[in-house]
């Protein structure tokens, strides 16, 4: 088992009855629409699926984020190493 970095940030995610959420750790947030959010934390890749999601609060510099509507899942994967070695969007894009 591959072990995370550890920054010294706390990561952690909150939920209330799948209508509500809240994240803390988020270093950026890639993509968001009504059904899916993309975020990368502080431990990897963090896709939050549902219906409706709507941001309500989002502070990069604090690390938090709140998101409303109907919660499906929570997926996490691998920090997007590409995004990390400098390559450009476009490059991401056509290969």
């Amino acid at each position: 088992m591959e072990e995370l970095p550890v920054s010294g940030k706390i990561h952690k995610i909150s939920s209330s009855n799948r209508k509500t959420c809240s994240v803390t750790g988020v270093t950026d947030v890639i993509s968001f629409d009504l059904n899916q959010i993309l975020l990368e934390t502080e431990y990897g890749m963090l896709t939050i699926k549902g219906h409706d999601l709507h941001v309500g609060k989002l502070s990069v510099d604090k690390g938090e984020l709140e998101v409303d509507g109907r919660i499906d899942s929570y997926i996490y994967s691998e920090v997007m190493s590409a995004a990390k070695k400098g390559e450009s969007f476009i490059n991401r894009l056509f290969k």
